[in-house]
């Protein structure tokens, strides 16, 4: 934080002192006047040059004093400052920018809060919470109905709370699995989405078998899509059709038979552990380590593994650090027993392409942006891990 400069009040001077140039800002220099001619017009010059020198300063000190806290003020409460005199980036789109499609899941007992950031990063609102507080200044009793709706990006607020409350943007029988779910997670989401009994679900999840699969579970394929099902349709019919969508990413990126379990266990732990544009070099971090011989190390394998993976935490606790669990990467060598999450297409292709590069760590340092550095010695990613607890200790409700 800068330094505020302080401004020193004069004592009062008497009137003698007034009368004497010791007691002057001049004195400052003093000794510098005294080389000169003490009653000359040469001295009496440079005295007035450095008194308005000195003057000079102190002026450019208090200016600088609130150019100093202008800023930290500004750093501090900028985004307050600037709603106050509407200055900055306007945080709604403005009427008529609509375009394309966004699909938003609202689940049982959504408020206002979650909702607004669920249009948000759907793409649908232009930050995080302008829907909010549209909905509690404008209509703070609305009822959100669960269900999935189509509704356009770049939507002003009060388009998209009037698009939530139209029938006609729901659509029926249909459920939308995220990128990065599990078993555990989906099929509640399922159940309400489509209004099928969760126990019907896991009894069809629990054999593996009845789909094709030659697993334990079926973690990793149940693919992440947008499905729209038959009003009639039971429950093997929707497992299944996730996991024939699974089959066809498989196909389309190249994977062998037989080879599909070891390709979607690398692609779930791609798709937890990297952003979209990273997922290439994450699989040349693991494809790296493999060869080499390392441990993988991979939080989201251990935190899978002790249940911790829907903890909302990025770092992994030293329980699940430690726990021996077929899927914990931190205590076996190797790939974990299994997928720990749904792939999607991307991860799934960048499982089988890794791109080519020396790597062998990487942390993101800044979970809000998804900054990620890739290093190739431990050194280095010290010094970037060192950057990520720095982050963290100025974000303490972030989830570290």
């Amino acid at each position: 934080m800068p330094e505020s400069a302080e401004a020193v009040e004069p004592t009062p001077a008497t009137p003698a002192a007034a009368k004497s140039p010791a007691n002057s800002l001049d004195d400052l220099f003093a000794s510098e006047h005294e080389q000169d001619n003490e009653t000359g017009t040469k001295g009496r010059k440079k005295k007035r040059r450095t008194g308005c020198l000195v003057a000079l300063i102190i002026v450019l000190a208090l200016i600088g004093g609130v150019v100093a806290g202008g800023v930290w003020v500004m750093n501090t409460y900028g985004e307050q400052v600037n709603d106050i005199f509407g200055w900055g980036e306007p945080k709604d789109w403005e009427p008529g920018m609509a375009t394309g499609e966004a699909i938003v899941t609202i689940r049982s007992g959504d408020t206002g809060s979650p909702v607004s950031t669920a249009l948000y990063e759907a793409g649908v609102t232009k930050t995080e919470n302008v829907f909010y507080d549209y909905l509690v200044e404008n209509d703070p009793s609305f009822t959100f109905y669960p269900g999935v709706y189509s509704l356009q990006k770049k939507m002003t607020a009060a388009a998209a709370l009037e698009a939530l409350g139209n029938p006609e943007n729901k659509m029926e029988n249909s459920v939308s699995i995220p990128e990065g779910g599990t078993v555990e997670s989906s099929l509640p989401v399922i159940a309400e989405s489509i209004g099928i009994p969760i126990e019907d679900l896991e009894a069809a999840a629990a054999d593996p078998s009845t789909f094709g699969v030659e697993a334990d579970s079926l973690e990793g394929w149940l693919f992440p899509a947008v499905y729209t099902f038959d009003p009639d349709a039971d429950a093997t019919q929707i497992i299944q059709r996730m996991v024939d969508r699974t089959r066809q990413s498989l196909e389309s990126a190249g994977v062998e038979a037989g080879d599909e379990q070891r390709v979607l266990t690398i692609a779930s732990i791609i798709q937890r552990e990297g952003r979209l544009d990273d997922f290439p070099k994450v699989s040349r971090v693991i494809q790296n380590r493999l060869d080499d011989g390392m441990k993988l190390q991979m939080d989201s394998t251990s935190q899978y593994g002790y249940g911790e993976l829907h903890a909302g935490k990025l770092s992994t606790s030293k329980e699940a650090q430690n726990d021996d669990n077929p899927w914990n990467t931190y205590v076996h060598v190797g790939l974990p027993k299994g997928p720990i999450a749904n792939p999607s297409d991307a991860a799934i292709d960048a499982a089988i392409h890794p791109v080519d590069g020396p790597w062998f760590y990487f942390v993101t340092i800044n979970p809000s942006t998804g900054e990620t550095v890739f290093s190739v010695t431990y050194s280095e990613h010290e010094k970037a891990v060192a950057t990520w607890i720095e982050w963290c200790s100025e974000n303490p409700d972030q989830g570290c």
